[in-house]
């Protein structure tokens, strides 16, 4: 079976979650679709992604996705982000657009969001895998349980968390959040089907960063640096 190789600093905090029969199951689940053959994104090495850059006592933000992008070359193991060379999708455009509009910071030319996650941004989808060109078909196998622990996990900490939701389904999935401890932000999802009922103009990125200044913690550089492709 498939072993998830979660980054050592994850490993005690989601030991329990490793061991449930919802995981078991996901994993036979994998094993089964990489063993016929069938195209899994991201890369299996990438699964783990967003863990790998935020460890848990870096978390300062989260931001939450549904599931992976299912087209060739674009999931990479972080939400909505792009690896370098790849044209960012629609919803990314309108978070870009929101950056400029919120913080004045203009619009990068890539998709790339390594730069957000080294500084605390948990870039966290709901189910961490997905079959090419089948969008949501790991949906239901097990991983939005092993995702929710992460949520529980870093609900948990004892240091003030941004949350930022975009779509019912982030707000239903961080609903056990504890906003009288951390900041819970919540808007339209930026996909163009909804972006303009709530989400452009929502302003979470300035309100984020006062907060975490407002508690001792540096701001996040909303900026995304050019990448060498």
């Amino acid at each position: 079976m498939t072993a998830f190789a979660l980054p050592q600093a994850w490993q005690t905090p989601l030991k329990e979650a490793l061991a449930t029969r919802e995981t078991s199951a996901l994993q036979g689940f994998l094993d089964a679709e990489l063993a016929a053959g069938k195209t899994v994104y991201p890369p299996q090495a990438k699964w783990f992604r967003a863990l790998e850059l935020t460890s848990l006592d870096k978390v300062r933000v989260v931001i939450l996705g549904q599931d992976p992008y299912h087209g060739p070359g674009q999931a990479h193991g972080l939400c909505f982000s792009v690896p370098p060379g790849v044209r960012p999708p629609p919803s990314l455009l309108n978070i870009y657009k929101e950056l400029e509009s919120d913080l004045g910071l203009p619009r990068p030319r890539h998709g790339f969001l390594e730069h957000w996650a080294r500084q605390g941004v948990l870039l966290l989808n709901s189910v961490l895998t997905v079959e090419n060109a089948k969008a949501a078909s790991h949906s239901k196998r097990g991983w939005e349980s092993f995702t929710d622990a992460i949520i529980a996990q870093v609900n948990a900490q004892p240091t003030p968390i941004v949350f930022m939701l975009w779509g019912a389904y982030a707000h239903k999935k961080a609903a056990n959040v504890d906003a009288r401890r951390h900041l819970v932000l919540k808007a339209a999802h930026p996909s163009p089907l909804s972006a303009h009922n709530g989400f452009l103009g929502c302003k979470h990125f300035s309100q984020c960063n006062a907060f975490l200044v407002s508690n001792g913690f540096p701001p996040i550089d909303w900026t995304l640096p050019d990448v060498v492709l």
